[in-house]
């Protein structure tokens, strides 16, 4: 059996009035992110990471955003599409542990459903899904509410 580890890591700015959808779940928020996609910048730190695993280049490869097939798509939608591709090179998730930095709001309420809806998507049990969330105690752009980053690491196994 082979393993394989991916690290995979976006950001985007915020800005006024837009939806928030972090990990496939759309939260409350007076901001949300500016992207061509649904900007769900947890999803596509995974699908990085994922891609990563196999030296498949990035979500960006796959997916341009110069593309009007991507624009405002569901990012769990890449993610299955990028778990077609995983598993049509013979390896399958082994699991998934992401960390989402962003001042506000707070995002422990909506972590159950965002784990669950990632493991719905790549085809695993929510066990196999860490999903974690921290503020930048006011520093950086995630501290002063500009933007919002999220990391991924995951670990693939061959089949």
């Amino acid at each position: 059996m082979d393993f394989r580890i991916g690290h995979g890591y976006d950001v985007h700015a915020l800005g006024e009035g837009l939806r928030l959808v972090l990990g496939g779940v759309e939260i409350p928020h007076t901001k949300g992110c500016i992207a061509h996609s649904d900007g769900d910048v947890l999803v596509h730190a995974i699908c990085d990471a994922l891609l990563g695993a196999l030296a498949l280049g990035d979500i960006g490869k796959h997916f341009p955003d110069t593309s009007e097939e991507f624009k405002g798509i569901d990012s769990l939608i890449l993610l299955g599409r990028v778990v077609a591709l995983i598993e049509s090179k013979g390896y399958k998730v082994g699991n998934i542990d992401s960390t989402i930095a962003m001042q506000r709001p707070k995002l422990r309420p909506y972590i159950d459903l965002m784990r669950q809806r990632i493991a719905d998507a790549v085809g695993i049990s929510v066990e196999q899904v860490s999903v974690k969330a921290t503020t930048t105690e006011h520093l950086g752009f995630e501290g002063e509410e500009k933007g919002v980053s999220a990391t991924a690491v995951c670990l693939l196994k061959s089949f």
